[in-house]
């Protein structure tokens, strides 16, 4: 049986300049949706995943991600002393006792690609994930879109796989978008990755979001990749390297994907949170009603 993944990496060293002011002090994985910043979800998914191992890819500038996992005894000891015990549970709930938070740091941003590269020394040759903070997939109660890849990798030998959703032709250009043969339906075999290519030469509008599950094989490909679209080292362009070894799967998730790296993204989620919420609920759509009126 393949070997399943146990190590997730967070590219984090992005300056999230969408959203300045707020990011000059913020990280933008910090920006919170409800009373849970953007990395928690992220890593929350990786944990229901199996991960127990999660390395975080920033730059030398951010420490919030580190801080935010890290213990925070003056306020847990005044918690404690106060008998606030549910805030307590919840503070020191940010991360499971068996998982452990490796930081490396990317030098310079030099593309998605690379980032993933930098996380090698941790990640070694194994099977592993990535997700993008910036794109929070919610599915309810159910398994998460990560471990829905992974089981789906597992059972096809260890295959690679990437999530996909299908995206308006026009917004091509800001998208890898993938040609792919279905193989069922929520899964296809990818032909072909091209970058961000424009509406009119784009062999399809299934374009890869953030989650993957990927060979320690990888690691070997980005070091031989070349800079690519934007002058950057694309995770894209090692994937289509991969392609010509062995298969890698397009993924249509289950769950819906809120695009938090822009302001109406992180709104909707935020909306859709609360919708989640036995106590927002009421209020929440109150709030909206009157709004639209």
């Amino acid at each position: 049986m393949s070997k399943r993944m146990r190590k997730v990496v967070f590219p984090v060293a992005g300056l999230g300049t969408r959203f300045l002011p707020a990011t000059k002090v913020v990280a933008k994985e910090m920006l919170p949706v409800l009373d849970r910043p953007l990395i928690q979800y992220a890593v929350d998914e990786a944990v229901d995943a199996g991960a127990d191992t999660l390395v975080f890819v920033t730059n030398r500038y951010k420490h919030a991600i580190a801080d935010y996992f890290d213990k925070a005894y003056e306020l847990e000891s005044k918690l404690a002393q106060s008998g606030k015990n549910d805030l307590l549970a919840m503070v020191q709930g940010t991360l499971p006792k068996h998982v452990r938070c490796v930081f490396v740091t990317q030098p310079e941003a030099l593309g998605l690609g690379h980032a993933v590269l930098c996380a090698k020394p941790v990640v070694g040759d194994e099977p592993f994930g990535v997700v993008l903070p910036d794109d929070l997939i919610w599915n309810g109660r159910g398994a998460g879109a990560l471990r829905q890849m992974s089981d789906l990798s597992v059972r096809e030998n260890g295959a690679g796989v990437i999530a996909v959703e299908e995206v308006a032709r026009e917004q091509t250009d800001k998208y890898g978008i993938v040609d792919a043969s279905p193989l069922s339906e929520r899964a296809a075999k990818i032909n072909l990755v091209v970058e961000k290519p424009k509406p009119d030469v784009a062999p399809s509008n299934l374009a890869i979001v953030g989650r993957y599950v990927l060979p320690g094989r990888i690691f070997e490909l980005l070091e031989t990749t070349k800079p690519g679209a934007g002058g950057e080292i694309q995770l894209t362009d090692a994937i289509e390297a991969l392609l010509a070894e062995r298969s890698v799967l397009a993924y249509r998730f289950e769950g819906t994907r809120f695009d938090c790296g822009n302001k109406l993204g992180l709104v909707k989620a935020t909306l859709a949170m609360a919708l989640e919420d036995p106590a927002l609920v009421e209020p929440t759509k109150g709030f909206i009603r009157e709004l639209c009126d």
